[in-house]
């Protein structure tokens, strides 16, 4: 039966203005940049390697159907995006996978089609391990962590999950190591200068390098850590860079740079505590040198780091300890069922809440459209949900939403898209930080609501409708964020 179906493989590809998902992630990350080289395994009609070459970076690809003479070139970063899921031959899809990794100096990106439980595969041909589709085409769909077992042991690898079935598959383990750290890197900027001194204004030039490396890791940098040049430079001037700092600390709050170095101490604590997880944690000496500096500056031994790591993820296996972190949280709004917390802010959360939404990412990367993250309270789950207007609309309806069950790592879609009465958002400001740069706008809207009486049936405007309802009956229209009686 399956040798009478001719698959048409080359109608899988599709016409794209933009970069692919898994190529935007590259390049945020910076996994793809001006200084690496890029091959495209599988490339279709090769916009991702058109658009890269417009980026300035060097791109090539191949593709069977679209670009089959085409050399097989290697390059630092390769990329065998949503081509695993329509190989319906399944020794052809290994060997596919097999020879983009040989090409791969650097990185591989995977990304397949991954299954949720709102498809559904009715009226569509089953063949092999997947599907025929009505184009004619073939679709393989896996579940998240059948994808990472499938990628691991074809090629003896720790795949790292970025999205939703896309996967960075690294060469250098120490490279590895330090993208997973900077996935729990809390986002924080250089305290602002106070008072300038004449000492800091003549040096300023020397002096910004080593702002710029505190800043990003929370300590001085030991010998070698800087550039030679800039280290030169530096000890030339102050003798040493504990001197050079402390013309730093004079003319900004010496406050702020301990909040910093603080905030770091707990980013190793949520890395440490998450890759516990995988099959055991990383020896000492295999831990990238900028990380093993980070725990002796922090915790003195890699034991004391893991044992504070370790007491807070075993405690996540007690419901009430999840429960009263979530209800002593400062950042995020608190419901009976949940912490709801701005994707902005998730990096202000307490360690254990942190660790809490890492169970998710860990394995399943975390959403590019994510606007709020659900820390479930009665039910080990995660929600990821998609706000596409926060910003502008002042009481934003909800699009889609991701659950993820950590327990049975079930997958729940949901799509509001299409809903004529949608759930909204009200009191915007409890979900942001108050460095948030809308923050204080979002506080003016909620203090007129409240004194309008929008919000005495809390029940009854959790909805685009009731709350239109409500606007209507006080005679009230709210444009931007602005009221109008």
């Amino acid at each position: 039966m399956h040798q009478a179906l001719e698959i048409e493989r080359h109608r899988a590809a599709i016409y794209r203005t933009d970069l692919s998902r898994p190529i935007k992630l590259a390049v945020e990350f910076e996994i793809i940049n001006t200084s690496t080289t890029f091959f495209d395994y599988g490339c279709g009609h090769a916009t991702d390697v058109e658009k890269l070459k417009n980026m300035g970076i060097a791109s090539a690809g191949w593709d069977p159907y679209y670009k089959p003479d085409a050399p097989l070139n290697s390059a630092d970063v390769v990329n065998l995006g949503y081509i695993l899921n329509v190989i319906e031959d399944t020794q052809e899809r290994l060997e596919s996978l097999k020879n983009a990794w040989k090409l791969t100096n650097k990185v591989l990106i995977v990304a397949a089609q991954v299954l949720v439980n709102s498809f559904s595969a009715k009226k569509q041909i089953g063949y092999g391990d997947g599907i025929v589709t009505r184009r004619n085409t073939f679709q393989k769909y896996y579940q998240q962590e059948e994808l990472k077992k499938y990628i691991d042991s074809t090629l003896e690898v720790d795949a790292i999950p970025v999205c939703l079935g896309i996967y960075f598959v690294f060469r250098d383990e120490e490279e590895k190591e330090n993208f997973r750290a900077e996935w729990y890197h809390s986002g924080v900027i250089a305290p602002r200068i106070r008072l300038a001194t004449k000492k800091y204004e003549d040096c300023k030039q020397e002096l910004e390098p080593l702002i710029k490396f505190y800043t990003k890791r929370g300590r001085l940098p030991v010998q070698g850590e800087l550039e030679p040049e800039t280290e030169e430079k530096i000890l030339e001037e102050f003798v040493s860079i504990r001197r050079a700092f402390k013309v730093i600390l004079q003319a900004t709050d010496e406050a702020e740079w301990d909040a910093i170095a603080y905030r770091r101490s707990l980013d190793i604590q949520v890395y440490l505590a998450l890759v516990q997880f995988e099959e055991k944690r990383p020896r000492f000496s295999k831990l990238p040198a900028k990380i093993r500096h980070d725990i002796k500056a922090f915790f003195g031994t890699y034991r004391d780091a893991c044992e504070v790591a370790d007491e807070k993820l075993f405690s996540l296996g007690e419901p009430k300890i999840i429960k009263a972190a979530c209800k002593k949280s400062k950042i995020g709004k608190l419901t009976p069922s949940a912490l709801y917390v701005h994707i902005k802010a998730l990096w202000e959360l307490e360690p254990l809440l942190r660790i809490y939404e890492g169970c998710a990412s860990r394995v399943f990367g975390r959403l590019e459209e994510t606007t709020l993250v659900k820390l479930h309270i009665n039910q080990p789950q995660i929600s990821y949900l998609y706000y596409p207007d926060f910003d502008t609309d002042a009481h934003p309806a909800l699009k889609s939403s991701l659950v993820i069950d950590l327990q049975t790592f079930k997958i729940t879609r949901g799509d509001y898209s299409n809903s004529k009465n949608p759930p909204i958002l009200h009191r915007k400001e409890t979900f942001v930080s108050p460095k948030y740069r809308l923050y204080k706008k979002f506080v003016r809207l909620t203090q007129r609501e409240e004194k309008l009486g929008l919000f005495e049936n809390p029940s009854e405007i959790g909805t685009r409708n009731g709350w239109q309802k409500s606007l209507d009956e006080h005679g009230i229209e709210i444009k931007g964020h602005t009221i109008s009686c």
